[in-house]
């Protein structure tokens, strides 16, 4: 879903697990589906740590309990690794999550994220770890995305970090617009580009 960036604060969903795959963020099963439809992807997020084999609810899930939520979504090291789909993008952000906190991500998972208006940032392990922490202790925990200013900072302790995006995602993310919007936006250039290169 296209949507504006600029400062986001939230509560946050805990996910402390490592090595994430995209299978795990979304099933092989679900690839088949022809339209890329937001709440069908959404409500497969996760699908078999979500469900149970006969269908009913894991309460153990963290998507499942009560006292988490919130668009942001902290996870583990090396998340979304794996298989390069990009349906696992669509799920987290068909799911409602608008950020995804990690200490590192795999290159084409977070790109593809970026491209499905879901932010990835990039924290140290320290701070990933305080995050989890905060967020054990109170999962009333607010953190608070500063897109412009390019920090994350865990409400709890008052500690920031800055974190690194791409210039052109940056603007892409903050002014709603997906590549062919870019392109469009800057038909006038292109073509007064194109007149005078001729």
């Amino acid at each position: 879903m296209k949507q504006k960036f600029n400062i986001i604060t939230s509560t946050c969903v805990p996910l402390p697990m490592e090595n994430v795959d995209t299978d795990q963020i979304i099933p092989a099963r679900f690839l088949k589906a022809t339209t890329r439809e937001e709440k069908f992807f959404g409500d497969n997020l996760f699908r078999d740590w979500r469900y149970n084999a006969d269908g009913t609810l894991n309460n153990d899930f963290v998507l499942n309990n009560p006292k988490y939520s919130g668009c942001i979504l902290v996870a583990g090291k090396n998340f979304g690794s794996g298989s390069s789909r990009e349906h696992a993008a669509w799920a987290i952000a068909g799911y409602g999550f608008r950020v995804v906190i990690s200490s590192f991500f795999a290159d084409i998972h977070k790109n593809n994220e970026l491209n499905n208006f879901v932010l990835p940032v990039v924290v140290s392990e320290d701070f990933l770890a305080e995050l989890f922490a905060s967020i054990d202790a109170d999962a009333k925990t607010e953190v608070e995305v500063d897109l412009p200013n390019q920090t994350v900072t865990n409400k709890a302790t008052g500690h920031s970090e800055h974190f690194d995006i791409n210039a052109y995602k940056k603007h892409c993310l903050m002014n709603g617009l997906d590549d062919i919007d870019f392109l469009v936006e800057n038909k006038q250039k292109t073509e007064q580009w194109e007149q005078a290169n001729k």
